[in-house]
């Protein structure tokens, strides 16, 4: 057999496992047309600072799904309860901004690790999108996260509560990228994001960034009332993104252990990088280097909203992401003897 029919073969056959079907309607759709450029500019320059403008583009949607996923984010922020006065609440967003199941899992469980550590049962909205096994939430995108921070902003007092927003996703050394599919694309960069909560007015917040070459939002959004928390420094990539795990290396060491137990936001965050650091060395793969900045302000806060976490740990769930690769690793045969 050629090679070329045993490559479109082999294609067919991951297309034909990644489409949704009849059996499965949960099945996320795979990506399988080119990312498409999505800046504008006379030059690399200005093509660069034009993610900072946000590009979000949906194409080849029909007119039923726009519909329902109207409909469905509609119905989550109206279920959004409002703040309560005299109280620090939090409100929780987790979003999956890429159509990767690993993603949709990752952030429907981030959503009610974060809701039951910070008690926000009624202030909690995830978005993601089919994961395998369900398809029962708003679709994540950059424009309904925006939409969610909005109402939020119109819910909470901003002078009490704050914002926890947790992202998953792939990255890049501009953003987050937004990717469903190949009808959903867009870029997130710490300077569009910085931008929205500057206008909404949200400057309570603890931002958890899972995503490669995430540390790049740590300068941008820092602040004394921010707390930044990132799956990697800005010039390394993160794992464990492959589209059948359970967690990211970063979700599972932050999301699915540190932050079940009673621990303070930046011992977490420590202790979560401590894990990660021990995965990859074991791994042999080229340290992420998770980053956390926390404010002085945000410290204070932080304090009083962490006063009444629950009092003893959560169980991890899911498959563990260590174990997954370390398996996967086993799996391989052999590099052949170097010659001598």
């Amino acid at each position: 057999m050629k090679r070329g029919a045993i490559t479109v073969g082999v294609w067919a056959s991951l297309l034909a496992l990644a489409a949704p079907s009849a059996a499965n309607p949960n099945q996320p759709p795979p990506h399988t047309a080119p990312f498409p450029d999505l800046s504008t500019g006379k030059d690399r320059n200005e093509a660069r600072a034009s993610f900072d403008l946000g590009p979000h583009m949906q194409r080849g949607i029909s007119v039923a799904q726009v519909l329902e996923q109207r409909a469905r984010l509609d119905a989550a922020l109206g279920a959004l309860q409002p703040q309560r006065r005299g109280i620090l609440d939090a409100y929780v967003v987790t979003v999956a901004l890429d159509s990767d199941p690993v993603f949709a899992r990752e952030a429907r469980e981030a959503g009610r690790v974060l809701e039951r550590r910070y008690g926000a049962k009624g202030r909690t909205l995830v978005l993601a999108g089919p994961d395998g096994a369900r398809d029962d939430r708003p679709h994540g995108s950059i424009r309904a996260l925006v939409l969610a921070l909005a109402r939020i902003a119109e819910l909470m007092d901003r002078n009490e509560d704050a914002l926890v927003l947790y992202t998953t996703s792939h990255g890049a050394p501009f953003g987050l990228t937004y990717h469903y599919g190949d009808t959903g694309y867009g870029i997130l960069s710490p300077a569009r994001l910085k931008a929205v909560l500057g206008e909404l007015g949200i400057e309570r917040r603890v931002l958890i960034v899972s995503a490669c070459y995430s540390g790049i939002f740590i300068p941008e959004l820092a602040s004394p009332d921010s707390a930044i928390m990132t799956a990697a420094a800005g010039n390394r990539t993160s794992f464990g993104c492959e589209a059948d795990n359970d967690w990211t290396f970063y979700g599972d060491a932050m999301i699915n252990r540190a932050l079940r137990k009673p621990l303070p936001l930046a011992e977490a965050a420590q202790e979560a990088n401590r894990t990660i650091a021990g995965w990859e060395a074991n791994l042999r793969l080229f340290a992420s280097l998770p980053q956390f900045s926390i404010g002085d302000g945000a410290k204070a806060w932080l304090a009083e909203l962490e006063a009444n976490l629950p009092a003893t740990a959560g169980e991890p769930v899911g498959r563990s992401t260590f174990e997954a690769a370390k398996a996967k690793l086993a799996s391989q045969p052999a590099p052949p003897a170097a010659r001598r």
